[in-house]
């Protein structure tokens, strides 16, 4: 998580800091293989050089990006959460409880279908 440190730090809001904080520390324990790192002034998880999930502070939710391929896989369970979304990310209100089980199977998907893959982002 210090790696975070700094990028938690920007959040202004108290109770959005925690809930930010409480999403990376889950990432971090439940997928201890992944790395992460701050690139593009934004936390992110990566595995053997390519990206699996990112994430973002915005003004009235967090935004979760799993890239496109895996939103799309994903769209009707992303609804039935009810969480707004576009081709890119996913936007979660700060109000809103963060749903685990999706987080955990967005970031699973992407593990098994970038196994092997060179690239940072899917081509």
């Amino acid at each position: 998580m210090n790696a975070f440190t700094s990028y938690l730090n920007t959040i202004e809001n108290l109770q959005h800091r925690a809930k930010m904080q409480e999403v990376l520390f889950w990432v971090c324990e439940t997928f201890p293989s992944l790395t992460p790192k701050i690139a593009w002034n934004q936390p992110m998880f990566t595995t053997h050089g390519t990206f699996i999930i990112g994430f973002s502070a915005a003004k009235y939710h967090f935004a979760v990006a799993p890239e496109r391929k895996t939103i799309e896989y994903f769209s009707q369970k992303i609804d039935l959460c009810g969480y707004d979304h576009t081709k890119e990310l996913i936007r979660i209100s700060w109000e809103r409880s963060v749903n685990f089980s999706l987080l955990e199977n967005l970031i699973q998907f992407n593990i098994m279908d970038k196994a092997g893959y060179t690239a940072f982002w899917r081509k």
